[in-house]
């Protein structure tokens, strides 16, 4: 009996490993698309009243596709959340971006601090709709309190990072221990301060960092006294 005859075009016969950067490519702008239409969506009708059809029609995207990359209508909330944080969907944790880790290179507290409130600025900016949208739905929805849970349980452990960094650069007032500082942080930074502000009272984005920054300083550094050197040196 005769072999069969691989021809050209047969993927075994081919000694060159199979590139599938282009299929890579096709699934990453289809997920970028359907975020960005989820968004839209989840911000207009809210979460409940999204459904995953109705992001398939908007997107152009078959409900099978969603569902394979998503799995379900909380993971394209959670998508189109950490798109969100972010700004892109590179994946980069927030902490590991370029301006984060200059911030961390900072000696001074203040400027340090200052930073720090600037780059909540920054996330609020962007994920403030989908903020209010997540926490309207896990009043009603427990998938999406859980969900609510992790990312303050996350947003918590982020912070932790400025706390620390404020104790070791030893300008935390006298009373106030890292951990009391990471809460003061977690609380201050919220989203729901954050929308009181902004949205309740009308203060636009620059007037809130600019508060934000001033009341981190004047809570979490310690005065100088004179003959000391300054917090950081």
């Amino acid at each position: 009996m005769s072999e069969a005859v691989k021809t050209p075009t047969d993927p075994r016969s081919d000694p060159r490993p199979y590139d599938n950067s282009r299929r890579a490519a096709r699934v990453r702008a289809t997920k970028s698309r359907v975020v960005q239409v989820a968004r839209a969506l989840f911000v207009e009708r809210g979460y409940a009243a999204t459904s995953i059809e109705a992001i398939s029609v908007a997107a152009d995207t078959p409900p099978a596709t969603l569902y394979r990359l998503f799995a379900t209508k909380r993971g394209i909330l959670s998508a189109v959340l950490n798109v969100s944080f972010v700004g892109d969907d590179e994946p980069i944790a927030l902490h590991d971006r370029a301006s984060v880790q200059a911030l961390r290179a900072e000696p001074d507290p203040r400027p340090f601090l200052e930073g720090f409130a600037h780059v909540a600025r920054e996330v609020s900016d962007r994920s403030a709709p989908l903020q209010h949208v997540l926490r309207s739905a896990a009043s009603v929805d427990p998938e999406i309190a859980d969900l609510l849970a992790t990312i303050n349980a996350q947003r918590y452990e982020g912070q932790a990072n400025v706390a620390r960094g404020l104790a070791t650069r030893r300008a935390l007032p006298d009373g106030i221990t890292e951990r009391d500082a990471n809460d003061i942080i977690y609380a201050l930074m919220s989203p729901e301060v954050r929308r009181i502000l902004t949205v309740e009272r009308g203060w636009g984005a620059d007037r809130y960092e600019q508060w934000l920054a001033r009341t981190l300083c004047a809570t979490l550094l310690r005065p100088e006294r004179e003959g000391e050197p300054a917090a950081g040196s």
